[in-house]
C-alpha cells in the first residue's frame, strides 16, 4: 500500500513538474469556520466542492506537499469546497477523504493543472472494500457537459471510474474553469 501512494504521488509529480505556478493564494471550506492556505491558488475559476450525503461525518484532509489541516462535513449534506490548488513542490494535489479522524481508509481526488486543462482521478488504491464511500457510493460530475464524469455505484468496490491499482488508466481531463461536485451517497 505505501508502495503505491509512493508510485502515485511520483507519476502525479513527474507530471506537474513541467506546468507554471501561479503565485497567488486561496482556498475555500465551508464545512467550517477555519481555511487553510498551504499552497498556492491558480488562476483559473474552477474548483471541487464535496458534499457528504452518507450517514456519518467525513472527514477531509487537502495535500500538497504536506497535509492540510483536517476539515469536518457534517452527516447528511456537510459540504467542502476547494479552489484549484498548485503543489508548491511539483507533484498534484489529493483531497483525501475518510470516515476516521486517522486518514485510515480514504478515497482521493486527485488533479493536476497543465495550462488550461485540469487532469484528476479518483482513487480507491487506500480505501477498504468495507468502507462506508463505498456501501453509499460516489461520483464526480463536472459543470461543463463535454468532460467525462465518474460514477462509483453502492457495493461497487472494484469501480472502474476509480483507480484500484497504481497502474490502471482512469485520469480523465476537463477546462480549469469547470466546477466539478464530487457526492459522497
Amino acid at each position: 500500500m505505501y508502495f503505491s501512494n509512493v508510485l502515485v504521488t511520483s507519476i502525479l509529480a513527474v507530471t506537474a513538474a513541467a506546468m507554471p505556478r501561479p503565485n497567488n493564494v486561496a482556498r475555500d471550506a465551508t464545512s467550517t469556520s477555519t481555511s487553510t492556505s498551504a499552497s498556492s491558488t491558480s488562476s483559473s475559476s474552477g474548483s471541487v466542492q464535496i458534499v457528504n450525503n452518507l450517514d456519518t461525518d467525513v472527514y477531509v484532509w487537502s495535500t500538497s506537499s504536506s497535509s492540510g489541516d483536517m476539515q469536518t462535513l457534517s452527516t447528511g449534506g456537510g459540504t467542502y469546497s476547494e479552489n484549484w490548488q498548485i503543489n508548491p513542490d511539483g507533484g498534484g494535489i489529493s483531497i483525501k477523504m475518510s470516515t476516521s479522524t486517522n486518514e485510515d481508509s480514504v478515497l482521493q481526488f486527485e488533479y493536476t493543472e497543465e495550462g488550461e486543462t485540469l487532469y484528476w482521478d479518483l482513487s480507491s488504491i487506500n480505501l477498504d472494500s468495507d468502507s462506508d464511500f463505498v456501501t453509499s457510493g460516489f461520483s464526480v460530475t463536472p459543470s461543463d457537459s463535454s468532460c467525462s464524469s465518474a460514477t462509483c455505484e453502492p457495493g461497487d468496490a472494484n469501480c472502474a471510474d476509480s483507480y484500484q491499482h497504481p497502474d490502471d488508466t482512469n485520469t480523465l481531463s476537463c477546462s480549469t474553469s469547470a466546477q466539478y461536485v464530487l457526492t459522497l451517497g
